[in-house]
């Protein structure tokens, strides 16, 4: 098996400034305060926090969600969702090796806000997590739109490179989108 890359220390500080900057541009594109953000449960984790189910070959990131309870606390109606978004280090990396264009912190705050975007819209029940193919892919679609319609307007250095390699999923999912 191949040995997967993590991210460096200089990368991992350059991830946790895009990490700030996608939770603030994302809470104030959705309007919300800093204690209503502050409800939404989730982490963000990369490759060298990750378990061997939450590695995954192909995306830049996935969402697991998880049933979290209080301690002390053993009925089901005490449960809350918890979502984890999982960075994989190794392709994100592999993709800025073959991709010239691309830098991390433009990568990754797209990568970072289109997942953040995604808790958004299941905490708020606009997208049930549990979706059908389909309508995960047309949701995909939804939230590239979303994503490019927060950032677009920031003007931040090496984010026209990083919509331009994103143009790829317009086309057919748009496509996808008209039909349902």
């Amino acid at each position: 098996m191949e040995r997967l890359q993590y991210f460096r220390e200089g990368e991992l500080r350059v991830v946790n400034e895009a990490v700030s900057i996608a939770e603030e541009m994302t809470s104030n594109a959705y309007k919300m305060s800093s204690a209503e953000w502050g409800r939404h449960r989730y982490d963000i984790k990369t490759l060298a926090d990750l378990t061997p189910k939450e590695v995954v070959d192909g995306p830049f990131a996935q969402i697991i969600r998880y049933v979290g309870r209080k301690p002390q606390t053993s009925l089901s109606s005490s449960g809350y969702d918890f979502y984890k978004i999982c960075l994989q280090d190794h392709t994100i990396l592999a993709t800025l090796k073959k991709t010239a264009e691309l830098r991390l912190f433009a990568f990754a705050l797209y990568i970072v806000t289109h997942e953040l975007i995604h808790v958004v819209r299941f905490t708020k029940f606009l997208q049930a997590f549990d979706a059908s193919a389909t309508e995960k892919i047309i949701e995909e679609a939804r939230v590239h739109e979303k994503t490019q319609a927060i950032l677009r307007p920031a003007g931040i250095s090496g984010m026209d490179a990083v919509f331009d390699f994103y143009r790829a999923w317009q086309g057919p999912l748009d496509d996808l989108k008209e039909m349902v």
